[in-house]
């Protein structure tokens, strides 16, 4: 089974169901560039930083990842004509400027990066290298350091699960390094990575302290409530301003608690994704990582999730029950593979879950008419 991500009946549901797109509207700006720029401006009207990622990975072809420049190029020309690029940030991965493509991945992905970084410049905009999973953790950061040479303003990636991640925020907690720490959204094994939510967040309450006592730039990126009141608490106790930190949030995600912040005083970025390929970043933040689904849950209070979570539970028995050995053996239960078959179950319940929502829409403006002494429940 490929992964969920890249599965053709998930792409056919979240691409092809008209109702689902109320999801992705929820998490991704839109398909285009000026969807992102008028996100970026309605944050702006907020109180809200944001940085932009055009959606797109595993970019195997020397001319896909000239594309992908070109449309970064592009994004940038539009928010400086609106007025809006200083102190916009850009997300960006290196594999899709073609960090994967055979023989001259690596240096392509940098030339490519040096051109985006030097429009960026020009813009008073920065850009941050986003990291990919742990087979890319040591290209990215070699990257990095060759990009700062002649653009310091470049933002590094660091991901707390990572049993190295430690090492690397000392490495980097230098004077005027912008540094993400979010704790990771892709699955690695238990010899790179801590496994678990409880040792993935004392890892990241360690590296958080790191980075506020060095003197770079941290950039919380988190919605963990604990942790953004630790780092909060702790920012405090050694003294940090609010100018020389912010807290990062994704777009849609928690969006009270964004302004929330803001209003306190602090410096509150949103991650703002924008882009026709969503699937694989909608289905690593909302399936392989069950806490941004219920994160994602509490953010839309819709009964369409009440038939997402039986679709991901069903998703989860089916495989579990027609896994290799059943499901009374230890190796069916590989977690991999269960969250392939979960994300399938959470599509098709999404999907039924929407549709069910509009037809109960319809029926309880059908029963209103014809009887206005009921209590609502017509209501989604």
């Amino acid at each position: 089974m490929p992964p969920v991500s890249r599965h053709p009946l998930t792409r056919a549901l979240v691409t092809r169901t008209p109702l689902a797109r109320g999801i992705i509207d929820r998490f991704v700006a839109g398909p285009s560039d000026t969807d992102a720029i008028a996100a970026v401006a309605g944050l702006a009207d907020l109180g809200l930083l944001a940085t932009v990622d055009l959606l797109g990975e595993d970019i195997t072809r020397a001319q896909d990842a000239a594309d992908t420049l070109l449309a970064y190029l592009g994004l940038l020309d539009l928010a400086d004509r609106a007025g809006i690029a200083a102190g916009l940030d850009v997300s960006v991965k290196l594999s899709a400027l073609g960090q994967a493509v055979p023989r001259d991945g690596r240096k392509l992905s940098y030339e490519n990066a040096a051109e985006l970084c030097a429009r960026a410049a020009a813009a008073n905009a920065t850009v941050t290298l986003d990291m990919e999973d742990h087979t890319t953790t040591d290209s990215t950061l070699d990257t990095l350091v060759e990009l700062r040479r002649d653009f310091p303003f470049v933002g590094a990636v660091l991901q707390a699960q990572l049993l190295r991640t430690e090492t690397d925020c000392r490495d980097l907690a230098t004077a005027g390094s912008r540094v993400r720490l979010c704790k990771g959204a892709y699955r690695e094994p238990s010899a790179v990575a801590y496994q678990g939510r409880p040792a993935v967040a004392a890892a990241y309450a360690r590296c958080l302290g790191i980075l506020l006592t060095g003197s770079g730039y941290p950039m919380i990126a988190t919605h963990d409530p604990a942790l953004l009141n630790l780092a909060g608490r702790f920012a405090e106790h050694v003294g940090r301003l609010p100018a020389t930190f912010e807290y990062q949030l994704l777009y849609g995600v928690r969006p009270g608690e964004q302004r929330r912040l803001a209003s306190t005083g602090a410096t509150v970025r949103v991650y703002v994704p924008y882009g026709a390929d969503c699937v694989p970043y909608l289905t690593r933040r909302l399936v392989e990582r069950p806490t941004n689904l219920l994160l994602a849950a509490r953010a839309l209070r819709s009964r369409a999730w009440d038939a997402a979570g039986l679709g991901l539970w069903a998703g989860l028995g089916l495989w579990a029950g027609l896994g290799r050995g059943g499901p009374g053996t230890r190796r069916a239960w590989d977690y991999g593979r269960a969250w392939d078959a979960a994300g399938l179950g959470l599509w098709a319940g999404l999907g039924r879950g929407l549709v069910g929502r509009g037809t109960e829409r319809a029926t309880g403006r059908s029963r209103a008419r014809g009887d206005r002494t009921g209590d609502g429940s017509g209501r989604a």
